[in-house]
């Protein structure tokens, strides 16, 4: 089938988790970048929300995984092999 490509096939995998304060708009960054949604009353989110996104960047496919971790960085982050921070 002309266009078709699997969920799992992809040129390269990019994982974010989105860290913050509780209330601060990590639901609606993931909202927003993966359903191209925005709400102005979200809820807070309650445990972990997690969403992927697939793009075509100069005929390559990349893949982003999504963690919103609801304020709870310690629980998320506990076995982390290398976190990079982007301010």
């Amino acid at each position: 089938m002309a266009g078709y490509r699997a969920e799992d096939d992809y040129d390269y995998l990019f994982k974010v988790v989105l860290i913050g304060d509780s209330g601060v708009g990590k639901s609606n960054l993931l909202s927003r970048f993966t359903r191209n949604e925005f709400s102005l009353e979200s809820k807070s989110t309650i445990g972990v929300e997690f969403a992927t996104r697939s793009l075509n960047v100069d005929g390559k496919v990349i893949k982003a995984q999504i963690w919103d971790t609801a304020g709870q960085e310690r629980w998320i982050l506990g076995d982390l092999d290398l976190l990079q921070l982007v301010l």
